[in-house]
């Protein structure tokens, strides 16, 4: 016997990697350069060059088996305190390296999180649309329930109504995505705050603390001076989950962690729930070259003049040509209305006719909607957008 759900999830890719195989299987036929893929959001910058540098250096002049060789379950101390350092000059937060789990990506740090708030079947977390649409996975094939929390599609924040007639007293978490995916919008200390006392209110009510899920993999992708809050300052029951793909450009090299503040509530119990789950689960100790890499470059940061000069040519151009799109303040992409409401139409009619590469975002909780990935090479979006401007001269 085959376990149904997890063949299902095998099965079916999500329409973002299937879109993004149709592209590789279109370039080959009609060349690359008539091809406008949106789909896949892959860093298109290059690491640091402190990145690379620190590789060479570690593989060239340390003892391969320390390189190689396995490290403790929660990571090496050097890295840890490396990336507590970082975190408490930046945000004036006594962070300790024992309250960091390194992890493979940020994907493991969420699922260890969940899986160690899942303390019945009847256990819920809260996600905020648009979510990137692996949260409700993640969840539901780790014993949680997820109960999606509808988009407010007016300012793309957090629909406080909705989050509090949704919290019930198995809520258990919310997860938090910003800069988000698929909006590029940052939520603001404001929204925070009012989301923070709404949880305390509640947790309150219902005897047990509900924490706030921090998913911050684009936390460094901010432009025009934009702030992200720091959540752990505003609402001390948040755990972080960060991955470095986005930051330094590394998403082939699967490294993040999880942050449990030891102000939390019950923060200590927590963090050895999360090493217990990353056992169950198989995926202690990431790559040991990757943490002695972030040991040495947790304060470099990514040269967004690319991402940024993509995203005000996107944006202005499509909103000229009389798109609705949300207002990208990070991360790499822009969520764009569909003309016509039905987002799935307006990409199968994109990819048809275009070869234009676009992500409805039903997946992601939000219908009506489709998501571009602007980290791609700039003359790929002057190239696409006359296909743009045909899809909406059409009203299609």
């Amino acid at each position: 016997m085959i376990n149904q759900q997890c063949y299902q999830l095998g099965a079916e890719p999500s329409v973002i990697r299937a879109l993004f195989a149709y592209g590789l299987q279109q370039a080959a036929v009609v060349g690359p350069e008539n091809v406008y893929d949106y789909s896949l959001g892959n860093p298109s910058i290059p690491a640091p060059a402190a990145v690379n540098a620190s590789i060479l250096d570690i593989v060239t002049n340390t003892d391969s088996i320390k390189v190689h060789g396995y490290t403790m379950a929660a990571g090496l101390g050097d890295a840890r305190s490396a990336v507590a350092a970082d975190l408490e000059a930046r945000f004036a937060l006594p962070v300790k390296a024992e309250e960091l789990f390194f992890t493979c990506g940020a994907a493991p740090a969420l699922i260890s999180v969940i899986k160690a708030l899942a303390v019945s079947p009847e256990s819920e977390i809260l996600l905020v649309a648009p979510f990137f649409p692996e949260y409700v996975p993640f969840v539901e094939q780790n014993g949680a329930r997820a109960v999606i929390v509808p988009p407010d599609t007016a300012h793309f924040q957090i629909d406080l109504a909705q989050v509090a007639a949704r919290i019930t007293p198995n809520t258990q978490a919310i997860i938090i995505n910003s800069p988000n995916n698929p909006s590029g919008v940052v939520y603001t200390e404001a929204t925070l705050k009012a989301l923070g006392a709404l949880l305390e209110e509640r947790a309150a009510r219902y005897g047990h603390p509900i924490y706030i899920i921090a998913d911050e993999p684009y936390r460094e992708l901010v432009y025009g001076g934009v702030t992200v809050p720091f959540i752990p300052c505003l609402y001390k029951n948040t755990v972080v989950c960060y991955s470095y793909s986005k930051s330094l450009s590394l998403p082939g090299e699967r490294i993040g962690y999880v942050y449990v503040p030891g102000f939390a509530q019950d923060g200590q119990a927590l963090y050895t729930a999360i090493a217990g789950a990353a056992r169950v689960m198989g995926h202690v100790c990431p790559p040991s070259l990757m943490q002695m890499v972030i040991g040495r470059c947790a304060g470099e940061r990514p040269d967004l003049a690319a991402y940024d000069e993509n995203r005000q040519l996107l944006y202005n151009s499509l909103t000229e040509m009389g798109y609705t799109c949300a207002k990208p303040d990070g991360a790499f992409y822009l969520l764009v209305k569909a003309p016509n409401g039905d987002a799935n139409a307006f990409s199968e009619a994109a990819r048809l006719r275009h070869n234009l590469l676009v992500v409805p975002t039903d997946g992601f909780g939000c219908p009506g909607y489709f998501r571009l990935s602007y980290c791609v090479a700039r003359d790929m979006i002057e190239r696409s957008l006359p296909a743009f401007r045909a899809m909406i001269d059409k009203g299609v």
